[in-house]
């Protein structure tokens, strides 16, 4: 039997992967940099102001770098978030990352099955015996059906 085509997952001898993360278009080093350049700048600014003698300038600088600082440390945080779906031998393993933290599920591939969780555009629901995984946060709501499709042929396949 060929091996089918996959359009999400990549397919390495009998092993499925699939991953699934945020689509960011500058890393958390580019920002680190961005926010050091944008320190000089704005401290250099406020600097020479305050010898010019508008004093208030340097607080002000300092503020809008701390806020800055905080919506880049947010986006840093969530910006190599991500969702890690293994077809290997008889188990099918789930590892949501959010935040810098890992959950991890495992299922038996003979029971799992594959849903939306409401309707045809929300998260797609993975469950076996109790336990129940959402998965397709970074997949685009119209696409999801179709990454659930594949997931289904993964599993069916011996």
């Amino acid at each position: 039997m060929p091996n089918p085509v996959f359009r999400f997952a990549t397919v390495s001898g009998q092993n499925i992967h699939w991953f699934l993360k945020r689509n960011c278009s500058v890393t958390p080093a580019q920002l680190g940099w961005l926010y050091a350049s944008l320190c000089v700048v704005s401290l250099g600014t406020g600097t020479f102001f305050w010898f010019q003698g508008a004093r208030l300038v340097l607080p002000f600088a300092w503020l809008e770098l701390v806020a800055v600082g905080a919506a880049f440390l947010a986006y840093s945080r969530h910006a190599t978030d991500g969702e890690r779906i293994s077809l290997s031998g008889r188990q099918l393993v789930v590892e949501l990352e959010s935040a810098g933290r890992l959950e991890r599920a495992e299922f038996d591939r003979d029971w799992v099955r594959v849903e939306p969780s409401a309707g045809d555009r929300s998260l797609i629901a993975l469950s076996a015996r109790g336990r129940s995984v959402n998965v397709g946060r970074f997949v685009r709501p119209e696409l999801r059906p179709a990454l659930a499709r594949e997931i289904r042929m993964a599993l069916r396949a011996a």
